[in-house]
């Protein structure tokens, strides 16, 4: 890896750890963050694609192998 490159933290998360529209919040206690982290609450879409990106950390939320979300 170059050192351009930064690994971002990869939290893997069962269905029923998302919320009711498929996603969740970051700065997240799964990913053993305060909740007043060092960037705002935002949602994350995970159930789309099986895994979305925050915005301003980089955390990767994924779906564990298996989980799959139905929804509302």
């Amino acid at each position: 890896m170059s050192t351009s490159e930064q690994q971002h933290p990869v939290i893997e998360l069962k269905a029923s750890e998302l919320n009711s529209w498929g996603g969740i919040f970051c700065p997240s206690p799964q990913a053993h963050m305060a909740v007043k982290n060092n960037h705002p609450r935002v949602q994350v879409q995970v159930s789309e694609r099986g895994e979305g990106q925050c915005i301003y950390c980089g955390t990767v939320y994924r779906l564990k192998a298996g989980e799959h979300f139905a929804g509302h």
